[in-house]
């Protein structure tokens, strides 16, 4: 797992499988970023059997199976999308051409598992949902800030049995290291990436709804800048947000591409989580200048402070609850209607995002 890019992060955990071999066959197609491998770790973890993987550049395909030894590789994505035995495509090709493929692969009845963000339009969301409506299919995202972090995952359990009362605010903090000498081309064009709420705003906003137990939210406030990458003038370096939920808990976040070199991993994400009766801490990835292994939490409530140091006890029980959801037609995983408001929330805030220049101008987009 390569801890100083978090283009390539791809987290493993315990083999914890909930169907047998060849019961849950999945795809790869497009691999355009690097956390398609988190993605297929996790459902191969959880009992997937991983049979072909496409895309037009050979040389990922060659790389991709040297980690998927068992992989075939397919001469088209149509050879895929044909196979009757395939269930579940995960994708991770450009964020602007995920959801024209989760439409082909769920025209062709099979369920589509997408890294984030899904989308980089309203436009596209709505037709995700018209197409999820029409066939009853699963449309999956890798919020992985959540979802493949164990500390994250144990923060949700310590609410639901109410260590902390009811949430009142969300804070969160996404900084990530830029490594623009690893990233293509499309990454700093805005067309093709978004924007930076687009993108990796969305595991913020999704977080902020999953732990305020929130349906809906309003975006209050929205910021986006490029304070130090003036080589690429569409990219955007910092972003922030406000939000309301329709339950009346509150969120701001900061997302940033501005992680110094001398931090031992890609990013120091952080959330603070409120509540009536205490609240929480996570440090996701590193507890810095103590302990370069991430996944610790710390909670205070009336009856304890305590650290909990979480690498390895967890696990990631998503991805085992996505393929029984697929075979069995539940949302134990995460529902769609709050897998598609995670996304339609990250494209209203980078809609209405005011601009700030580094001159501390301020700009309508």
């Amino acid at each position: 797992m390569k801890r100083n890019d978090g283009m390539n992060y791809a987290p493993k955990g315990k083999s914890a499988p909930v169907v047998t071999d060849g019961q849950f066959i999945i795809a790869a197609i497009g691999l355009d970023h690097g956390h398609i491998y988190g993605m297929c770790n996790g459902l191969i973890e959880a009992g997937a059997t991983l049979k072909w993987v496409y895309d037009k550049d050979s040389k990922k395909v060659a790389e991709f199976c040297k980690t998927y030894p068992q992989v075939q590789p397919a001469q088209s994505e149509k050879e895929i999308l044909e196979d009757p035995d395939v269930k579940l495509v995960a994708g991770a090709t450009i964020t602007s051409k995920r959801c024209d493929l989760g439409l082909r692969v769920l025209d062709y009845g099979k369920h589509y598992f997408t890294d984030k963000s899904p989308f980089t339009t309203l436009e596209q969301l709505e037709l995700a949902r018209k197409k999820t409506a029409e066939t009853g299919l699963k449309w999956a995202v890798y919020y992985s800030e959540r979802l493949h972090v164990e500390s994250a995952v144990f923060a949700g359990q310590l609410i639901e049995q109410g260590a902390i009362g009811k949430v009142v605010q969300v804070l969160g903090t996404g900084p990530h290291r830029s490594s623009v000498e690893s990233r293509p081309s499309w990454f700093f064009e805005r067309e093709y990436y978004g924007g930076i709420l687009c993108d990796i705003g969305s595991h913020q906003i999704e977080q902020f709804l999953f732990y305020s137990g929130a349906k809906d939210a309003k975006v209050v406030h929205s910021k986006i800048g490029n304070y130090k990458h003036h080589q690429y003038p569409e990219f955007e370096d910092f972003g922030d947000a406000t939000l309301i939920a329709d339950n009346g808990a509150t969120n701001y976040f900061r997302v940033d591409w501005l992680t110094p070199d001398g931090l031992k991993t890609w990013g120091d994400g952080r959330t603070m989580i409120l509540g009536t009766d205490g609240y929480i801490e996570i440090r996701k990835y590193i507890d810095i200048a103590r302990d370069e292994d991430g996944d610790h939490l710390y909670l205070v409530n009336h009856d304890t402070e305590q650290h909990f140091s979480l690498n390895g006890k967890v696990g990631f029980p998503y991805f085992g609850e996505l393929i029984l959801d697929c075979l069995n037609d539940t949302e134990n995983a995460m529902t769609q209607e709050h897998t598609f408001k995670a996304a339609e929330l990250c494209l209203i805030a980078q809609r209405d995002a005011i601009y700030v220049n580094d001159e501390f101008k301020v700009n309508r987009v």
